[in-house]
């Protein structure tokens, strides 16, 4: 019996444990999504994605840290990964077709290896859509988040 509908899908407590029945299949899971960190449900959500996104995801994940090891990571919008110091640094959302990266002050931030290539038209933010198969700059990449803590932290001392 559902106890909750959410977006089509069934959502039964049972102990501990919470069901979701969504186009015929059944997963369970330990607590309720409230339960858990939110560096637990980014973990959870790449072993969800069990394809090159998750793999994807992982690592830019690990880039953000390796750039910044002071990096806070929340869990926002119904399951969007954000990464924040002294304000939001990116979100990491998944498509099916795109690993997307979008940085919250990215039009302020110089991208002298021309990582942007989304969301180009905006004031403020700017992305970098990851497809299958792309090598990523990984040396560029930090150097973006790098930057974006940095514009974030000179905000906070003003």
């Amino acid at each position: 019996m559902c106890t909750t509908r959410v977006s089509g899908q069934c959502h039964t407590e049972r102990g501990r444990h919470l069901t979701t029945e969504s186009k015929g299949r059944t997963t369970m899971t330990s607590g309720s999504k409230k339960d858990r960190t939110p560096s637990q449900l980014i973990d959870e959500r790449i072993k969800e994605l069990d394809d090159w996104r998750g793999t994807m995801l992982g690592k830019l994940r690990s880039l953000v840290k390796e750039a910044d090891p002071d990096v806070v990571e929340e869990w926002k919008w119904r399951g969007v990964p954000t990464w924040y110091h002294d304000g939001m640094i990116c979100t990491g959302e998944t498509y099916k077709s795109v690993v997307k990266f979008t940085f919250a002050k990215g039009a302020a931030l110089k991208d002298s290896s021309d990582l942007f290539n989304s969301s180009l038209e905006g004031n403020v933010r700017r992305a970098i859509d990851f497809h299958e198969g792309v090598k990523v700059n990984e040396r560029a990449f930090k150097a973006l988040i790098r930057a974006a803590v940095a514009l974030n932290t000179s905000k906070v001392k003003k």
